[in-house]
């Protein structure tokens, strides 16, 4: 046999006996539709995993609150049946209170202002608390300031949301908040929210502009008062079941994913 031969015969034996890399898939849910901006972060959190990791780690992704609403999902990463979830912090609260800090109205000047404080050692600290409660949090995401549409009519001054019925998240900070001009705050979960605004079980609701353009909420609403009452960050949440198996340098990999999600 020929000396090039007898090597290509070498190499081709070795491509065959080399294992192929195990791959892990992982569960990651959010309530939106994948055009919103939490399928904009969560595809650019799951493409930085599976490059960062050599495609050892691959995410199977659940829009539209397909796995239940975000409280539900995230008790679901509480209890390891989920790996991750994209969330609001509006029912972050009702497993970790601290968070319902960041929920008080009119908090944040702007984005940048929120940024910085979410980014820094405040976001920081409360992250911190998340283990205690059997989450891991990854990553302050976006999901922005939050505006009031609804159906009956334009409101310009608190006075005009007087007995408006408004959908809000299961949020003790958000519903004290509205009862306090007068709206009645009525908690909701997500996908049952465009329904309930057709029917007419509530008038109204409030949401960032990218939700309520991805849910298509205008074609039940006739109004949108720009109110931006709240500045209502998204966080990445993990399963411990799942982080507690991740080496250190793959958990590494997970949160330089988490810092591009950020920043999507």
């Amino acid at each position: 046999m020929k000396p090039s031969n007898f090597l290509a015969l070498i190499a081709l034996s070795a491509a065959v006996a080399a294992p192929a890399v195990a791959q892990t898939t992982i569960k990651l849910g959010y309530a939106t539709t994948p055009t919103s901006h939490y399928g904009v972060g969560s595809n650019a959190f799951c493409e930085e995993v599976e490059k960062r990791t050599q495609a050892r780690y691959k995410c199977q992704q659940f829009p539209g609150s397909a796995l239940g609403g975000e409280r539900e999902m995230i008790e679901a990463v509480q209890l390891g049946t989920l790996d991750i979830v994209n969330t609001s912090t509006g029912p972050v609260g009702n497993f970790v209170p601290e968070v319902n800090i960041v929920d008080i109205p009119f908090l944040f000047r702007d984005y940048d202002h929120a940024r910085r404080v979410m980014d820094g050692a405040i976001g920081d600290d409360l992250r911190a608390k998340f283990p205690a409660k059997g989450l891991v949090a990854l990553a302050w995401t976006e999901n922005g300031f939050r505006h009031i549409t609804n159906s009956k009519r334009a409101i310009v001054k608190p006075e005009d949301a007087k007995g408006l019925k408004i959908r809000s998240m299961q949020n003790k900070v958000h519903m004290q908040a509205f009862q306090s001009i007068g709206i009645q705050p009525t908690p909701m979960a997500f996908p049952e929210l465009f329904g309930a605004l057709q029917t007419g079980v509530v008038d109204g609701q409030e949401n960032p502009i990218p939700v309520i353009l991805s849910a298509k909420f205008a074609q039940v609403q006739k109004y949108l008062s720009l109110t931006g009452h709240v500045y209502s960050p998204a966080l990445l949440i993990v399963s411990p079941a799942l982080w507690n198996k991740l080496s250190d340098a793959d958990k590494q990999a997970f949160t330089e994913a988490g810092k591009v999600a950020s920043a999507a």
